[in-house]
């Protein structure tokens, strides 16, 4: 088994995928209109608008309604990020943190709520 993506349900698949571009730096890959992937080397994030939900179950996913799951990224500094992410985020959960397990993190809010962090591992780890 190889796990490979996380897919986000979206009312609005073109200001998500765009707001993650921009985050990211990476390019997103757009199947259809309904469906993009934002590919790295280790995993894709997927994100997909609420007409492909009936495709799987009628009503089993709803946009902006995650309240369990953290979008996690890796990053090589996430001091230098929180800057270039100043004027895009509107909503920092907490300014770069160093956790107690060692990684400084940035946790924010997308534009559907849903948190993400932006972490630069422990140094040694990785």
């Amino acid at each position: 088994m190889d796990f490979v993506s996380i897919r986000v349900i979206t009312g609005d698949v073109e200001r998500l995928v765009g707001f993650y571009e921009r985050a990211t730096g990476v390019r997103a890959v757009r199947a259809t209109e309904d469906f993009a992937e934002l590919r790295t080397p280790h995993a894709t994030l997927a994100i997909a608008g609420t007409r492909t939900v009936p495709l799987f179950a009628p009503g089993a996913a709803r946009p902006a309604a995650n309240h369990s799951v953290i979008i996690e990224f890796r990053v090589d500094d996430v001091d230098r990020v929180h800057q270039n992410l100043t004027g895009l985020v509107t909503d920092f959960v907490n300014e770069p943190t160093t956790m107690p397990w060692g990684n400084r993190s940035l946790l924010f809010r997308d534009p559907d709520g849903n948190l993400v962090n932006f972490f630069t591992p422990a140094v040694g780890r990785g």
